[in-house]
């Protein structure tokens, strides 16, 4: 049974995190960077309630756009909006060098006060306004204008910088990305100095946009990348946001700047129950971007790649807490800090950490790259078998230099590690009712090598028929089963695809790996799990065609 191409494929992921415990991820969306380019931009402050996974509006304060931006990105996203208020505020992107301008104006209730927004790490110039404390505020319905130079490449925070205990928790804050204006020719192929390949040409093959901002970020050969996404740690604690918005109520009609036109909101002691990545908690963060469910909450986060890709993680610590983020099948490669390209002494080679955890500490954004092939898993992931009839389970495996499959890039199995090649992932397989029993259960093995259980170890349409061998079982949507024989005698199903789990679809056939914070609390919504910073990694074969528009 060959594989067709399929274009424009969502991936399905049916996870199972523990036996008794499902996690079902439909229709999953994809996540991007999307924001809004200048180098002008426009924004305004003001109110909103955000949604919330339990049911809870919350009230809040963000930056938005002050009539329609400029221009938006990446350009393969043509659905991009930019809300009056959203939380983060709006992505603004701008290239290296550039001078940037940005007009905010106040439209906060009275008894807010004053706003302002902090650029950190660069030289900035306001004009307008009246002091602050940290820089020029802008008072009630007033504007102020802030200029600066960009001329540090990478990802940067933006917040408020009047009051920021209060107006930061209550979600003003959002990210500037910088691009390089010289962009290695060598980044046009991923990250060839370290991973020699052609991920371009394989997207090329399988029809597949660019939804990368640039092809690298930072002039630097090291710093190529495929994918990209962005993600913005911050919490909530309600009590503070009620508070507020009984306060703001109350003074309605008061006269701001005169001495009882304030606020007086106690931001401690602090218990946060909101625990918001990009804004939204999960599920809700796996929705898509700019889905009208969440008008003041534009942008999701839910990555998703092919094996052997250059992922670009862009993270800030945008709250009051440190944040651990773990990326589940494998560690990421410090680039940057706050836009400071982390390198050896001769400049020639990448020097920061390979983390566990990635620390996303408060105020601190930084770029890393993050990478997963299937090596060390000790089993063939494509479900290759000499005995099948599949010829996309009799594909080769030639090793490059460092033992990957890269010189071809149009064959599902590109970027295969090698070494485990046509290994089975079950060679005597355990635990199965025809074996015995007592009872079908996943394979601890298994689960303790990588990708959860859901249907199939195996990556690819029909990988179930093909890591199958001499039996295999395939499930239609509705869970009725076939078997297919590709031997004489053979009419049971595999022991990886009992009869009473239901798999995914056919042609859905991909991994999904949790990445959270490692704070077990804040992967809840007001302590009720799963929720809070938790999201799926999603990995799929080449012929999954990732469509980050939605």
């Amino acid at each position: 049974m060959s594989v067709t191409k399929m274009r424009k494929v969502i991936s399905i992921a049916r996870v199972f995190l523990a036996p008794t415990l499902a996690l079902f991820l439909a229709d999953a969306a994809h996540a991007a960077v999307p924001g809004i380019t200048g180098p002008t931009f426009n924004l305004t402050a003001q109110t909103a309630f955000l949604n919330q996974p339990d049911g809870n509006q919350v009230y809040s304060w963000g930056y938005g756009c002050n009539g329609t931006p400029s221009g938006t990105a990446p350009g393969a996203i043509t659905t991009a909006t930019c809300p009056t208020m959203q939380v983060p505020g709006p992505t603004l992107i701008v290239t290296e060098g550039q001078t940037v301008t940005v007009s905010l104006t106040n439209g906060l209730p009275p008894a807010a006060g004053n706003t302002s927004i902090l650029f950190p790490g660069f030289n900035v110039t306001a004009t307008g306004g009246v002091p602050g404390l940290l820089t020029q505020e802008a008072a009630h319905n007033a504007t102020v204008t802030y200029s600066f130079v960009a001329n540090s490449p990478g990802t940067h925070a933006y917040y408020s910088g009047t009051q920021s205990d209060l107006q930061v928790e209550m979600g003003m804050y959002g990210a500037v990305i910088v691009l390089p204006n010289a962009v290695p020719t060598a980044c046009s192929s991923g990250l060839p100095v370290t991973h020699p390949g052609n991920n371009a040409a394989a997207k090329t093959h399988w029809g597949e946009s660019d939804f990368r901002l640039a092809p690298a970020a930072f002039d630097h050969a090291r710093s190529c990348y495929d994918r990209e996404y962005l993600f913005q740690w911050a919490e909530m604690d309600p009590r503070i946001h009620t508070t507020a918005l009984a306060q703001v109520t109350a003074l309605s009609a008061c006269t701001a700047g005169t001495p009882t036109c304030k606020l007086e909101v106690p931001t401690e002691p602090y218990h946060p129950g909101y625990f918001v990545i990009n804004g939204r908690s999960m599920p809700d963060l796996m929705d898509a971007n700019f889905a009208p469910e969440y008008p003041h909450q534009p942008y999701n986060g839910n990555p998703h790649m092919h094996p052997g890709e250059m992922v670009l993680i862009r993270s800030i610590g945008q709250g009051r807490w440190q944040h651990p983020f773990h990326e589940h099948a494998n560690h990421v490669r410090i680039l940057a800090r706050d836009g400071n390209m982390i390198l050896s002494s001769d400049n020639t080679d990448l020097a920061g950490s390979l983390m566990f955890n990635t620390d996303t500490t408060p105020g601190e954004a930084f770029d890393g790259i993050f990478y997963f092939s299937g090596r060390g898993l000790n089993w063939d992931p494509y479900g290759h078998n000499p005995n099948s009839t599949d010829p996309n389970a009799k594909l080769g495996c030639t090793p490059d230099v460092n033992g990957y499959n890269t010189a071809a890039p149009n064959d599902i199995n590109y970027f295969e590690w090698c070494q485990d090649h046509n290994k089975p992932v079950e060679a005597n397989p355990i635990g199965d009712v025809p074996g015995g029993g007592p009872v079908t259960l996943p394979n601890p093995n298994i689960l303790t090598n990588g990708p959860w259980y859901g249907g199939t170890p195996y990556l690819g349409p029909d990988a179930t028929l093909r890591g199958g061998g001499n039996q295999a079982c395939l499930y239609n949507n509705s869970g009725a089963s076939t078997i297919t024989q590709t031997s004489p005698g053979t009419s049971v199903c595999s022991s990886l695809q009992p009869s009473n789990i239901q798999a995914n679809p056919a042609n859905e056939r991909g991994w999904a790996y949790m990445w959270h914070s490692h704070n077990e609390r804040e992967i809840t919504t007001n302590n009720v799990f799963p929720g809070g910073m938790l999201m799926m990694m999603l990995v799929d074969s080449r012929e999954f065609v990732i469509d980050e528009t939605n």
